[in-house]
């Protein structure tokens, strides 16, 4: 497949591509229509592959953003998706009938939720009320022998030798995956390593219901650390360089939130008073955005992966840890008997 139109100027792309060299270029995916939340990314090799595709309303974006990169629907040999989650994966049924020879690959464990979204959207709709369609959309279902599903590892083609090797990361969801590219070493962390905002450079955690599991979390960490990555793909959002001090730096982070909702988890048990404690002891650290920023478009992330929906995926780990010590107690006391 010789895919790339040579005749196209890349370098100065329309606003919302960013090269970031080697044939990679992220795409803003404009989610709700604001920019700055997710970032997709296009390698433009001989097979080329985008990876995350954003929400349902991302796909007609990402279409213009690849005709404008010089290739034609037809020549997109790949889309794969970090994890399921709408924000990453919701246009997937979409961008398969834009680009009808792309192969779709995800983990397996995500797999059936693409060929049958209705489960996945009737658990959102549970969480996202009448938000859902305003920031989401509707998830289509994407023909199931398009889809490839891979294990604790797997390898994609880009052509030319070029790979993408998958890696199994859970933590922030069972079926989530990082990516690394072999010949830039480029680290895809979908949001294992949480939310990376380019404006201020803080990094939160990403840790919703119902998945969140903090020992997972870490064993990433140390999966991501030992990659020795060259450049960290957040897709939330961009490429970030200091590849060990942001990977501590987000441990350290995922540290303090889960031991200050610990902390009230331990003296109240109430979900309103850990939010509070999380809002005034870590989210009031952070840098204030810039004076240019859409406060909408920091709405819309917050809402997604702010103190509301970090803590209550945390609370939700520390109830089942509970009812697990009190089974395991349970179980030795019959022993006993």
């Amino acid at each position: 497949m010789t895919a790339v139109h040579d005749d196209v100027d890349v370098s100065r792309p329309p606003e919302g591509i960013t090269p970031l060299g080697d044939d990679i270029f992220a795409i803003d995916t404009m989610l709700a229509g604001y920019p700055g939340i997710v970032s997709s990314y296009l390698i433009r090799t001989e097979r080329p592959c985008i990876i995350e595709v954003g929400t349902a309303g991302s796909a007609r974006v990402l279409h213009d953003a690849v005709l404008a990169l010089g290739l034609s629907p037809a020549d997109l040999a790949t889309i794969v998706v970090t994890h399921i989650h709408l924000d990453h994966a919701g246009g997937t049924g979409d961008m398969a009938a834009l680009f009808p020879n792309a192969e779709i690959v995800v983990h397996e464990r995500g797999a059936r939720h693409l060929a049958d979204p209705g489960r996945l959207m009737r658990s959102a709709a549970m969480v996202w009320g009448d938000r859902l369609d305003t920031l989401f959309g509707r998830m289509h279902p994407t023909e199931a022998r398009r889809i490839r599903s891979v294990g604790r590892t797997g390898e994609i083609d880009l052509g030319g030798g070029r790979t993408l090797s998958t890696h199994y990361a859970p933590g922030h969801a069972k079926h989530h995956m990082g990516l690394v590219d072999s010949l830039t070493g480029d680290l895809y962390v979908g949001d294992a390593l949480g939310v990376y905002n380019q404006l201020t450079g803080d990094i939160r955690p990403a840790t919703p219901p119902p998945d969140f599991d903090l020992p997972a979390c870490l064993d990433t960490l140390r999966l991501f650390s030992d990659i020795g990555a060259q450049r960290l793909m957040f897709s939330h959002f961009g490429a970030v360089g200091d590849v060990a001090e942001t990977i501590d730096r987000a441990e350290a982070e995922l540290h303090l939130w889960v031991d200050t909702v610990r902390a009230s988890h331990g003296s109240t048990g109430d979900l309103d008073h850990a939010i509070a404690m999380v809002r005034d002891k870590v989210v009031s650290r952070y840098r204030p955005l810039p004076p240019d920023a859409s406060p909408e478009a920091a709405a819309v992330l917050d809402t997604l992966s702010g103190a509301e929906a970090n803590v209550s995926g945390i609370v939700h780990w520390l109830d089942r840890l509970e009812q697990e010590r009190a089974e395991a107690a349970r179980q030795e006391d019959e022993n006993r008997a």
